[in-house]
C-alpha cells in the first residue's frame, strides 16, 4: 500500500479538515494547544475560504479552518515551501478570521479568540517564546 504524505494539501485537508476526521483534528488540537489535555471535546470544521468584506480586499484560502465550542476560531495552515511574506500571511489570515466574526451593529464583547496553528516544513521564527517552534 502507498501512502500520501501529509505534507500534500490535499491528504493534509482531508486528514484534518474532513468531517470524517473531526476525532484527529481534535486530538491534533488538544495536543498542539493544550499540551495533550482533553480540552476540545468537539468542534465544527467551517468553509476555508476567508472572503475579503469589503470589495478591495483580497480573499483567502485556508487549509483548514474549525469553531470550537467555546467559539474560539482556529486557523489551520500547512506550509512546504517556504515563501517570502509567508509569515506576514499568516498573521493576515488569523486577523481576518478574528474580525470577519462581527456584523455591522455588533458589539465587540461578542468576539472570540482565533488560534493559528501553522505548520511549516521549515523554520518560521527564528527565536521567540511565544510561539511553538
Amino acid at each position: 500500500m502507498k501512502f500520501v504524505s501529509p505534507k500534500i494539501d490535499y491528504a493534509f485537508k482531508k486528514i484534518f479538515g474532513s468531517q470524517q476526521s473531526q476525532d484527529i483534528l481534535i486530538s491534533f488540537l488538544n495536543a498542539i494547544i493544550y499540551g495533550g489535555e482533553k480540552v476540545i471535546k468537539s468542534l465544527t470544521i467551517v468553509n476555508p475560504y476567508n472572503p475579503g468584506q469589503l470589495l478591495s480586499l483580497k480573499d483567502t484560502y485556508l487549509d483548514v479552518k474549525a469553531v470550537l465550542v467555546d467559539g474560539s476560531i482556529v486557523v489551520i495552515e500547512m506550509q512546504v515551501a517556504r515563501m517570502a511574506g509567508f509569515n506576514k500571511r499568516v498573521a493576515y489570515n488569523l486577523a481576518k478570521a478574528y474580525a470577519n466574526q462581527l456584523e455591522t451593529g455588533e458589539d465587540y464583547l461578542l468576539l472570540n479568540p482565533a488560534i493559528a496553528v501553522t505548520i511549516t516544513d521549515f523554520i518560521l521564527f527564528d527565536k521567540s517564546e511565544d510561539v511553538i517552534n
